[in-house]
């Protein structure tokens, strides 16, 4: 029998309309005083409006930060941990796609252990602890929920990741009706990015388990049937729900049997021509898989 350690987040809520339940969730896990880490983009559209009304509704003060961009740079980083340490924050919420919940994890850790971002770079740099972290995705897509990495650009061309346990949040909160208003490209870039992580990781050379074997077919079972119903008829709810748990399986599956080739050439593609990360995928994946 093939020896292997899977870790993941302990605690997965799939529940559509389970944002309501927020404040009771960071209140089991300690928090009195949340911050929120999340894009513009969201809080234009007014969700993270419904952040704010389901902490208000439960009583719990908080504060937030909405300046993160995509593939967020360093001093993107800093200021959302200089906003949580004014504030006072005693948890962190990450709201958004990938590079809000990175951002968020990277703050959570930071604030919690005191160490400079510089110092975290690498695998298992971490040495402190993070303060109790919640992420909620509002794409099927990187599966960041459930990932111990986050991602920073470093400079014009080049990114640089932070990999630590410490970085697995307590809770994923995976809520359908946050991800209704996504637009069709959107949903197909971030479905085709889950997607690559289930085959990248079934098909790892290393790491490879029983496990990840099984999250990675079954993460491919719901994306495969439910991203051109997502994409065409974005209000579907159950097709957006089995699409936010297919890309969180999937994030479970390539957290432990890691992404290869596909990604490590859609990495600098994406960091010198600046396409999104899903599509950036969806263009090298046909070609490394014929090469494999």
């Amino acid at each position: 029998m093939q020896n292997f350690l899977f870790q993941s987040c302990p605690r997965i809520v799939s529940e559509a309309g389970g944002l309501q339940r927020l404040a009771d969730f960071c209140r089991q896990l300690g928090m009195k005083r949340p911050f929120i880490v999340t894009d513009p983009g969201l809080a234009q559209l007014g969700l993270l409006q419904n952040v704010h009304q389901a902490l208000n509704d439960g009583g719990l003060p908080h504060a937030s930060y909405s300046e993160v961009e995509a593939d967020p740079a360093e001093h993107i980083v800093e200021a959302a941990l200089a906003a949580a340490k004014a504030w006072g924050a005693d948890g962190i919420i990450g709201f958004g796609g990938g590079s809000s919940m990175d951002t968020a994890k990277l703050v959570a850790l930071m604030a919690g252990g005191g160490e400079p971002l510089s110092a975290l770079y690498g695998v298992d740099q971490a040495k402190g602890q993070r303060l109790p972290l919640v992420l909620i995705p509002t794409t099927a897509g990187t599966g960041s929920e459930v990932t111990a990495v986050a991602i920073v650009t470093t400079g014009a061309t080049t990114k640089m990741g932070v990999v630590a346990p410490q970085l697995f949040g307590d809770l994923a909160l995976l809520d359908a009706e946050l991800t209704l208003g996504l637009p069709p490209a959107i949903t197909a870039m971030t479905g085709i990015d889950a997607m690559v992580h289930a085959i990248e990781a079934y098909t790892s050379a290393i790491k490879k388990n029983p496990y990840s074997d099984m999250l990675a077919r079954e993460a491919l079972r719901l994306l495969a049937s439910n991203i051109e119903t997502a994409t065409h008829r974005g209000d579907d709810r159950d097709a957006r729900q089995a699409m936010l748990l297919g890309a969180c399986l999937a994030g479970q599956a390539f957290a432990n049997a890691p992404v290869a080739a596909v990604h490590a050439l859609a990495y600098p593609l994406g960091g010198h021509y600046h396409l999104p990360h899903g599509l950036s995928n969806s263009l090298m994946l046909p070609h490394v898989l014929r090469f494999n």
